[in-house]
């Protein structure tokens, strides 16, 4: 079996993994929807979807089209660091339980989340997706892939981090005007 295979077994591991997360998502945005929980930035969503479907699939097809070899010292690490990633990103769903998303979906009247990676780090999860955007695609030399995805991860990052800070604090503010507990 050559490496190119076993990267792309790799990928469709990867790619399972994504759809076990939009289920775990699709059952959590139900959950936060019954508590009363409002969904922010419908907008940026598809062009998020699309970013990551394009990781995978620049994954898939520079180191193939560019003739990308394996270099041990390279896609060993890449591969030790990209499934560290994963394993930040489970620590953030099982941290959030039900309120874990790939959408913004603040239910109202309930508390930050302070356990787990947040107590170290305020977007743990998108630590987990911008080292697994480097590490990834490295894992077989796809270069470009990693440059593209990263730079065009970055400006999402921003959008999706200020949609996310807006949705809390309109959040706290309604919480206050009803006279909860913020």
């Amino acid at each position: 079996m050559t490496s190119y295979t076993l990267y792309l077994i790799l990928l469709a591991l990867v790619a399972l993994e994504r759809i076990a997360e939009l289920v775990t998502a699709r059952r959590n945005a139900a959950w936060s929807l019954e508590r009363g929980g409002r969904e922010y930035g419908r907008g940026h969503y598809p062009t998020m979807v699309a970013l990551h479907t394009a990781l995978l699939a620049g994954c898939v097809l520079e180191p193939w089209w560019a003739g990308r070899p394996f270099l041990p010292v390279l896609g060993w690490t890449a591969l030790a660091v990209a499934v560290a990633a994963q394993g930040l990103r489970w620590w953030c769903i099982t941290t959030l339980g039900p309120r874990w998303n790939t959408r913004v979906i603040v239910v109202p009247e309930l508390p930050l989340v302070a356990a787990g990676p947040y107590r170290l780090l305020r977007h743990p999860n998108y630590v987990a997706v911008v080292v697994e955007g480097l590490a990834l695609p490295l894992v077989h030399s796809a270069w470009w892939t990693a440059a593209g995805f990263t730079a065009a991860n970055a400006v999402l990052l921003g959008v999706r981090i200020r949609c996310e800070d807006t949705a809390l604090a309109d959040s706290r503010t309604r919480a206050r005007l009803v006279g909860a507990a913020p």
